[in-house]
């Protein structure tokens, strides 16, 4: 099994096919190097994990998820423009690819701010929930003379359309958990006494199911989103089989065909239970 240890910015515990990470990492949660660095450790572990299926990502700080990136590192900027062929990608989209692109389910637990890279850093993992009177979020760097430069400006029109993103980041305010909903920055938000049991309660569910179907969805969604639709309904087919090849499906189906359990009434009303049932067929 992979150990997920000796992390300077952060601690990461398993229970069973679910690892935590929590953010802890004095006094803000500055996006520095030194996370950078257990962050990209981290992906490269979870690259290679077959058995951790979910991954959430949390913060011990009370008010901070994860803070901007740290502004002693962009200080020293060049102030010469150069030629697409030269620009190369900076530390902070480079490490947010990477973990974007992990085969397990991520999800953000955002009980505090998130500004900045902070902010980019959640909306590089595959799903955000928020906590009410909590969260809050920024892409401040318009104001500083420069852009959100972790993948905000890409996939947060992604996931809002160009008007919205185009909002937050050239506004360059704080924005509430409420207001994230409505431009679809995250998913869903929660109550803070509400949170933990949600987030929880998904992640257990996803935990269950076959870590390569998990992969081959993410896999699946990521690829086809920007594509024009003939391209995007060959990726779902190319990884349709990428899944069927390396999970018990056929088995499962086989046994509810036999069973003719798609015609009894009492299952179509209860397919959320009985898609937990089949779990057991391997």
């Amino acid at each position: 099994m992979i150990e997920y240890k000796n992390y300077q910015t952060f601690s990461a515990a398993r229970d069973g096919a679910i690892l935590t990470i929590t953010f802890d990492y004095g006094p803000v949660n500055v996006q520095g190097q030194s996370m950078l660095a257990d962050l990209n450790s981290l992906a490269m572990k979870l690259e290679r994990d077959r058995e951790t299926k979910v991954v959430i990502f949390q913060s011990a700080h009370p008010e901070i998820w994860v803070c901007h990136y740290d502004t002693e590192l962009l200080k020293d900027m060049s102030t010469e423009p150069v030629s697409r062929d030269e620009a190369q990608l900076l530390d902070l989209q480079a490490v947010c690819e990477r973990l974007s692109k992990v085969p397990q389910a991520t999800i953000a637990k955002l009980e505090g701010f998130a500004r900045g890279g902070g902010h980019e850093l959640a909306l590089a993992l595959d799903m955000r929930f928020a906590a009410r009177g909590k969260f809050r979020f920024m892409q401040m760097e318009v104001g500083m003379g420069i852009l959100p430069c972790g993948g905000g400006a890409s996939r947060m029109a992604r996931q809002t359309g160009l008007g919205k993103a185009l909002e937050i980041i050239l506004s360059a305010r704080d924005y509430s958990a409420d207001e994230a909903a409505e431009f679809g920055t995250v998913n869903k938000v929660l109550e803070p006494d509400e949170i933990d049991g949600y987030v929880n309660d998904l992640a257990q569910r996803i935990a269950q199911f076959p870590a390569e179907s998990i992969h081959a969805c993410k896999q699946m969604v990521y690829e086809s989103i920007d594509k024009p639709i003939d391209q995007a309904l060959k990726a779902e087919a190319y990884w349709l089989y990428q899944a069927t090849s390396q999970t018990a499906a056929t088995k499962r189906f086989a046994i509810a065909d036999e069973k003719r359990m798609q015609y009894d009434m009492e299952n179509q009303r209860n397919w959320g239970d009985l898609v937990m049932q089949v779990q057991e067929i391997n």
